[in-house]
């Protein structure tokens, strides 16, 4: 039986090719009330560091190398994880705090041109999760095969754009295109597109980890499935706080 896939690169079905295993006691196997106590510890080590990075950059310190630190450190933890699952116990706990020094500095940065702004974004973060969970819950949006592939495909091309634009900015010193950051009315269309794509992403992932409770996938992928949403919920997140810095400064 296949477990169904999801866009979100943490959460597809491959991930738990080798994990389902027959013959396994109830406390062996995954379950989803497991699955959201580990993503409870993960978010208050995120919120740890987040807070701990935000309060540097406030006390005068250069948030780059915090940051730096968030986004390589969190990378190769993530790589790791991906090979590792059964080590999640360890490594989703760690790419939390590691992820919590990104997004603590790039919080601050904004809060510093936008006031209020980061809290703003986190309050509609919660709300988005919140509603898609509903609307997951009753079916009020079918997660079919014809609906998941087309969120892969979408989030698929967003990636590669942003890592063509990374690279070109990268090497050049300037942006492939301007829309993307530009508070016009394409460039907050753009936001909001990105950011509604963000949200489909949790349908999968709800949908995902409910299958992995369905199939008795090992413990461990508790771990592995909460740093899954976890990743998806910060790209929420940040997706959100750039459309409403768009809107304000529009």
């Amino acid at each position: 039986m296949a477990l169904l896939k999801s866009s979100n690169p943490a959460l597809q079905e491959k991930s738990f090719q080798g994990t389902i295993l027959e013959g396994l006691g109830d406390a062996q196997v995954m379950s989803v009330n497991g699955t959201m106590n580990k993503f409870g510890i993960m978010m208050v080590l995120m919120m740890g560091t987040t807070f701990f990075a935000w309060n540097q950059f406030y006390l005068g310190s250069d948030p780059m190398p915090l940051m730096l630190t968030g986004v390589f450190g969190g990378l190769i933890v993530a790589i790791i994880l991906a090979f590792k699952k059964e080590w999640g116990h360890i490594l989703a706990p760690v790419y939390a705090i590691l992820e919590g020094l990104f997004v603590g500095s790039i919080s601050a940065i904004y809060n510093y041109t936008y006031p209020g702004l980061p809290m703003q974004a986190v309050a509609l973060t919660l709300l988005v999760t919140l509603v898609m969970f509903l609307i997951y819950r009753y079916k009020i949006i079918r997660v079919t095969e014809k609906f998941r592939m087309v969120i892969i495909i979408a989030t698929a091309a967003l990636m590669f754009f942003y890592l063509i634009q990374w690279l070109w900015v990268l090497f050049t010193g300037s942006p492939l295109t301007g829309f993307t950051n530009a508070a016009t009315p394409l460039g907050i269309g753009f936001s909001v597109l990105v950011s509604a794509l963000a949200a489909l992403n949790l349908l999968l992932n709800f949908d995902t980890i409910e299958k992995g409770v369905e199939l008795r996938a090992s413990k461990y992928m508790e771990w592995y499935c909460a740093f899954g949403l976890l990743v998806t919920i910060v790209w929420l997140y940040f997706e959100l706080l750039r459309l409403l810095s768009k809107l304000q400064r529009n």
